[in-house]
């Protein structure tokens, strides 16, 4: 439907839409790939409104059940289903608390049920082989070895690792500063072979990358060929190339090493809560997933060991 056919309500709903777009980047201070998402899936909410004669301030229930079940005959996963419902629910709770409308039949939709599905995770094996294909002699190779050694001593989410400037990295007090969803600050702790490989990178590659910028230097830690910051696109295509190159299931991402890490202090007797803090989870039951992975693991290990075991 072109801008000329909307009603003046469905005009004035885009426009809303666009106000709480950009509440949610400037005051939520929400990342740039969430409000992009917010945005695809508020606009595709607002095309199906229009397409359908919907008055979106006085929409109901059933016509909301009714935009999911569209979602669904178009073979949208459930995941992606509940993701547009989420970001339709948090539309119409802003339009209330700004008394842009008093009707919030959103709120009462129930989510589809997502089939239970646990992260995947890599073995301390796997985590070896990837970085034992960072070729060292190089600078580029030394970074790649920083880089891939920081994710799995962190448990930190790649834009995380993208958005790290030098002074966020403090090695004599063995930590990194990290900034998660919605500039939620945390310090983590590093172990050793990850500090003397983010000394070594500091030392001896990134000023040589760093050098190869125009303009101002970055103070970014990760730095390109081209001495600009790495972006998280950037470096999750360096993570896929090593894990190619170790032969490593091809669907692994660098969120694996993120699952990885939560499983591995989980498993070794780390609180739930202190595993919590360490991914900056808002939630704690986002966390309590790890210990279904735990309990596999413990399970396994007791199939393989006992010798009553089948």
């Amino acid at each position: 439907m072109g801008a000329q056919e909307r009603t003046e309500e469905q005009e004035r709903f885009r426009g809303y839409v666009e106000r709480f777009v950009t509440y949610l980047s400037s005051v939520r201070n929400l990342s740039e790939n969430t409000v992009r998402a917010y945005r695809t899936d508020l606009d595709a909410y607002c095309d199906w409104v229009e397409r359908e004669g919907v008055r979106p301030l006085e929409v109901t229930h059933r016509q909301l059940r009714r935009f999911l079940g569209e979602l669904s005959r178009a073979r949208y996963a459930t995941k992606t289903i509940n993701r547009h419902l989420s970001a339709v629910r948090a539309l119409y709770r802003w339009l209330v608390h700004e008394g842009l409308t008093d009707k919030d039949s959103a709120a009462a939709v129930a989510s589809p049920k997502l089939a239970r599905t646990l992260p995947k995770t890599m073995s301390d094996a796997d985590a070896s082989a990837l970085m034992e294909t960072c070729d060292t002699s190089d600078i580029v190779g030394i970074r790649d070895r920083a880089f891939l050694e920081l994710l799995y001593a962190s448990g930190a989410r790649i834009s995380e690792v993208s958005g790290l400037d030098v002074r966020d990295v403090d090695l004599a007090s063995a930590q990194a500063r990290l900034f998660g969803k919605g500039s939620k600050e945390r310090i983590v702790p590093l172990y050793d072979a990850c500090l003397q490989w983010l000394g070594t990178y500091l030392r001896e590659a990134r000023p040589q990358l760093a050098g190869r910028a125009k303009g101002t230097p970055t103070q970014a830690l990760f730095v390109s060929t081209r001495g600009n910051r790495m972006s998280a696109n950037a470096l999750r295509s360096c993570f896929e190339r090593h894990a190619g190159l170790a032969g490593l299931d091809g669907s692994l991402t660098p969120h694996a090493m993120r699952h990885t890490y939560a499983t591995e202090l989980l498993a070794g007797g780390a609180d739930m809560r202190s595993v919590q803090e360490l991914l900056g989870h808002a939630s704690l039951s986002t966390t309590q997933i790890y210990t279904h992975l735990s309990v596999d693991r413990l399970r396994d290990a007791a199939r393989q060991a006992h010798p009553r075991a089948e």
